[in-house]
């Protein structure tokens, strides 16, 4: 008997067809990923399993149970890590971990053994939120609740997204503990090296079922997909052209009350340069970036982008910049056009302007027909293309892009990072933060915090050679595993 047969399964939201005709089963005991770009239909497919959502058509089973007619059977023995939301942002470690517990019907003492091993590692900060814990951190506390009531199968929907390199690879150790104990996992991931620690993966398109098989076989039969080749970046840059410094920063530090998050750091960052900002999470890259935004104050220390100081005029800094996130950047329920002429106005353009630049964009992105559309009802890659767009459109000094590209497939990132080569080209200096370590090889500089400190800067080249290390995927665990303050 399978852990999980899935037999003609489809789902249907109105006129969108979220899975057409899928099957696929999974082993006891198997490591099983579910892969493909946003809107494939994992996530539907997820929900069916852990019974959220009824199927139109087709059946499905999870240890032998029916998920329309054995609910109750099923939901006990599954554990589920959703991607959006999995634990209570103002509860304690330990609220979570036994509001979980008790919704199991058991306890935490009951299931004790079966969560020690992670469990533990975060134990003492059993009286902190959890909106206070760094991504690594909340990634061991939501394993735990969906563990407390020793599940025989687990369903993680993508749980890595927006967790650096580092907190990743211990969250796919543990998972290697948990097959060890029998369990079978059904997990959906976007990055390429977790991918290949499954058995085996289906990859899903459109709602449609496109192969199943080895990672490797999987990977190579959809290589465009998955691997596309590499972006050559022109070396004619502004960075090389000029000496002029959009960002400057001297000494800068964030402290609240004796916890230095940022720690005495300097740098400068050039016009039209491409600067990757990495650290792990709670290293104090997203504190940096919110007094280089003008959305805090720093407690010492010096700072200057696009000339204005970000101690004393950061209202100017907030109208000069653009800034595109992974969490937030458009307004689903507004059309196209809509958004454009919100976010057009929020940065001050005139009326007039914003009508002619919106033609121009328009026509640029090929989506003079969508204009009306609902920014909800588009594509990832186009919702990427119109928020980077709508980040530049009033032709900023610099685009802060917070993690823009979590969670996407390799061939719309590719898509996205050459709109970045477009900008950087026309003098926009961009300053990113990313956890895909690709990405980091297509910046003109990195700095990489560790502690609160700026560890290492220099082109992904320098850096490589200096540490003596293969890639920046290797660059980045050999700095952050010299942290000694905690993630939290």
């Amino acid at each position: 008997m399978y852990a999980i047969e899935v037999s003609h399964i489809s789902k249907s939201y109105g006129r969108v067809k979220a899975l057409q005709d899928v099957s696929l089963s999974v082993e006891k005991g198997e490591v099983f990923g579910l892969i493909g770009p946003d809107g494939a239909g994992k996530t539907s497919l997820f929900r069916i399993l852990c019974t959220l959502l009824l199927p139109d058509t087709g059946t499905a089973s999870v240890d032998g149970f029916d998920v329309v007619h054995q609910m109750k059977e099923i939901r006990r023995r599954v554990g589920y890590m959703p991607g959006r939301f999995s634990l209570y942002q103002d509860l304690t470690v330990r609220e979570n971990l036994e509001f979980f517990a008790t919704l199991f019907g058991t306890t935490v003492e009951e299931g004790y053994d079966s969560i020690k091993a992670i469990y533990s590692q975060i134990e003492r900060f059993h009286d902190r939120k959890a909106g206070a814990l760094s991504g690594g951190m909340k990634q061991k506390l939501a394993l735990s609740c969906a563990l407390v009531h020793q599940p025989s199968v687990l369903f993680l929907d993508e749980p890595t997204t927006g967790v650096d390199p580092v907190s990743r690879k211990e969250f796919w150790e543990m998972l290697s503990t948990l097959k060890e104990r029998g369990i079978t996992i059904l997990a959906s991931t976007p990055y390429l090296d977790e991918v290949r620690q499954c058995e085996r993966v289906a990859f899903l398109r459109e709602g449609q079922l496109m192969g199943i098989d080895k990672p490797d076989i999987i990977l190579d039969r959809f290589s465009a997909i998955f691997n596309p080749p590499p972006i050559v970046h022109s070396a004619a840059t502004w960075s090389q052209q000029t000496e002029q410094n959009v960002i400057e920063v001297e000494h800068l530090v964030k402290a609240f009350g004796d916890f230095h998050a940022v720690d005495d750091i300097s740098f400068s960052v050039k016009k039209g340069e491409i600067f990757g900002f990495l650290g792990a999470n709670g290293a104090g890259k997203t504190t940096a970036m919110h007094m280089l935004t003008g959305l805090n104050q720093p407690t010492s220390g010096t700072g200057r982008v696009c000339g204005y100081d970000i101690r004393t005029e950061y209202e100017q800094i907030k109208r000069h910049i653009g800034y595109m996130s992974q969490k937030f950047s458009l307004y689903e329920d507004l059309t196209v056009a809509e958004n454009i002429r919100l976010f057009a106005g929020i940065y001050g353009m005139k009326e007039e302007e914003i009508k002619t630049k919106t033609d121009t964009l328009l026509k640029q992105l090929q989506f003079e027909e969508h204009k009306d559309d609902l920014v909800g009802s588009l594509p990832l890659g186009w919702k990427q293309k119109l928020a980077f767009s709508v980040s530049i459109f009033h032709e900023p000094g610099v685009v802060f892009l917070d993690e823009p590209t979590g969670g996407v497939d390799p061939a719309t990132r590719r898509q996205f990072w050459e709109l970045i080569y477009e900008a950087a080209a026309r003098g926009i200096t961009v300053f990113v933060t990313t956890h895909y370590m690709d990405e980091a090889e297509y910046c003109d500089r990195i700095s990489i915090m560790v502690d609160g400190k700026i560890s290492a800067m220099g082109t992904p080249e320098e850096l490589k050679r200096t540490l003596n290390q293969p890639d920046m995927d290797h660059v980045f665990t050999y700095l952050a595993r010299q942290a000694t303050r905690s993630s939290d």
